[in-house]
């Protein structure tokens, strides 16, 4: 029997030494990627575990009794107007940094300045916004736990976060129980956004600094504002699940 020598010689072939990235892009970008995907596991956690609690409620606080003031305008019953001014300005600072990035590409130094500068100011108010809306309702007695105490709170006390059929048809515990399970999902929510928000404001006035200063302009290119970019679209996409899901649905 004739004998086949499958052995394979390698001792011509040239060891791999890597090469241009697959994805095309910069290692700093993926590694955001990473990290904005790992951090829509933890809002999608905080969103389902809310919706859920909803599901399971016999009775929820109505947003539109809820979020129905706004600064300014005394007692006008003006259901979501505030929230949805909010909503507005953090899209528009999307859209100022999408600016911003295209400025970028395109080596437009006084650009990226004037966007990226509009982008803070319109992030700064959107956090004012949601300050005062805490504060309004921290004065109207909503906080984390503040519906536990049996001796303390009273069904009247529910009144203005119900619609008035709800209100009259549900028992004191069962008022409790969906206030205090509203407004702990709300300001967990909506703190956890807001800490965001906040972080992205830094890295938004820090890549403004630097390119105020030419630092970026001296290395012949904006990845970082794009970096920063991706971030904060992130925020806005977010907060617009939160809206949807919190005040409108």
């Amino acid at each position: 029997m004739v004998q086949v020598d499958t052995t394979i010689d390698h001792s011509n072939n040239e060891k791999w030494v890597g090469g241009r990235s697959p994805f095309n892009v910069a290692y700093g970008k993926i590694m955001i990627w990473f990290f904005l995907v790992s951090d829509a596991f933890t809002f999608g956690a905080f969103l389902i575990s809310l919706g859920t609690k909803r599901f399971f409620s016999d009775f929820w606080p109505d947003p539109d009794y809820v979020f129905n003031s706004s600064p300014l305008t005394g007692d006008a019953n003006l259901p979501l107007l505030f929230v949805s001014i909010m909503t507005f300005i953090l899209i528009l600072s999307s859209v100022t940094m999408v600016l911003a990035v295209h400025s970028g590409r395109r080596n437009d130094h006084k650009g990226v300045v004037r966007w990226l500068l509009l982008t803070i100011l319109g992030g700064a108010t959107f956090l004012s916004c949601q300050v005062w809306e805490w504060v309004h309702l921290h004065e109207a007695g909503a906080w984390w736990g503040s519906f536990t105490n049996p001796d303390v709170v009273t069904k009247e006390s529910l009144r203005a976060f119900f619609n008035p059929t709800d209100f009259e048809a549900m028992t004191l515990a069962q008022g409790m129980e969906a206030a205090t399970s509203f407004f702990n999902y709300f300001f967990t929510i909506t703190g956890f956004h807001g800490l965001h928000v906040t972080v992205g404001m830094i890295l938004l006035i820090t890549a403004f600094v630097n390119t105020n200063n030419g630092t970026y302009a001296r290395r012949g290119h904006y990845e970082m504002v794009e970096k920063v970019g991706l971030y904060w679209h992130f925020v806005d996409l977010v907060w617009v699940f939160v809206f949807t899901f919190y005040y409108l649905v």
